[in-house]
């Protein structure tokens, strides 16, 4: 298994295209003050050993050793060791979360969004013997963690979760459910059940139709309702509120009754998640009622540092940039 260490350093590689665009703009900037100061073609007769191609090879090369070394610190790593690798009693969880603009809003401390992360991470703690994997989704989704036994990369790809993940916005509840159910491993004769966290807002349809054929197929949905029906509104990084077109502040409400509606087809609960912990015992017990099975647990407990060859390459591009001179050669 690979994974990075110290993902949240990944950030760092937008350096590259802002980077880029900065060179771009000196570069351009360079050449119109050349303009002023004399014809260009004359310049170039006067200056024949400059090459204006040599410096985008240095600035390529300068972005290739940044790439790296920004996965250097991130700390690339491979599993090497398996702590476990035989049949174990457990069931199978997928987690589909909403991560939506709205779950920004603050009607649960801390926001909709954090509330449901800590609830995902105190059911991982309950889990010992099951496999669980997790969705996110807006107005489209993805799979954010295959199905695994691995609770610890769980927990670390959790963390990372936030809405700038999906750039399409929207509560696209019948997508998610799609890629939840074709998310469990093929031809498992174990419990299954798909955990849906989200408010409920600006649903795109379809959401009940995809409940009741994951139904069909022998595994249940069940629905946290995150938010409350008096609505709040909703904080953007900048400090400012989300407004309308016209000007008036946007409110986000829990529609709980399609919520109701999705688990009532999908055979399972509806828990509304509030400021209190009634959720995690509600649905604690609900998942218990499942049939476990046998399944394959794969984690690995050691894992081997792949910076290495990274670092080579590094040095290599060093020596390499520092023999590539701006000016071209004599011959």
């Amino acid at each position: 298994m690979f994974r990075f260490d110290n993902p949240i350093y990944l950030w760092l590689l937008l350096l590259i295209p802002l980077s880029a665009i900065i060179y771009s703009y000196s570069v351009r900037k360079c050449k119109q003050r050349m303009k002023k100061f004399g014809n260009t073609e004359l310049m170039r007769q006067l200056s024949p050993m400059i090459s204006q191609r040599r410096g985008w090879v240095k600035f390529a090369l300068a972005e290739l050793v940044l790439f790296l070394l920004v996965l250097i610190i991130a700390r690339p790593q491979v599993g090497s060791k398996l702590a476990t690798n035989r049949q174990r009693e457990g069931i199978e969880t997928i987690i589909a979360l909403d991560i939506s603009n709205s779950m920004l809003a603050e009607d649960v401390v801390p926001s909709r969004l954090e509330k449901s992360k800590l609830l995902v991470e105190n059911l991982m703690d309950k889990f010992s013997e099951d496999k669980i994997g997790l969705i996110v989704f807006a107005g489209d989704a993805f799979v954010q963690l295959p199905i695994t036994s691995d609770y610890v990369s769980a927990k670390m790809f959790l963390d990372n979760i936030n809405p700038s993940l999906i750039g399409t916005q929207g509560t696209d509840i019948g997508k998610a459910l799609q890629l939840s159910i074709n998310s469990f491993t093929p031809k498992s004769k174990v419990g299954k059940a798909i955990i849906l966290i989200t408010d409920g807002e600006d649903n795109e349809g379809g959401a009940e139709e995809m409940a009741r054929q994951a139904q069909s197929k022998g595994i249940k949905v069940f629905v946290l309702g995150v938010g409350s029906k008096e609505g709040a509104t909703i904080p953007m990084s900048d400090g400012e509120e989300l407004k309308k077109s016209s000007g008036e502040i946007v409110k986000t409400r829990l529609n709980e009754d399609m919520c109701k509606q999705i688990a009532a087809a999908g055979h399972g609960v509806y828990v509304h998640v509030s400021n209190s912990n009634v959720a995690d015992a509600v649905l604690g017990r609900e998942l218990g009622k499942l049939q476990k099975g046998k399944i394959n647990n794969v984690i690995y407990s050691d894992f081997d540092e792949q910076f290495q060859a990274l670092a080579l390459l590094v040095a290599i591009l060093l020596i390499v940039d520092v023999l590539v001179l701006e000016r071209k050669k004599r011959w």
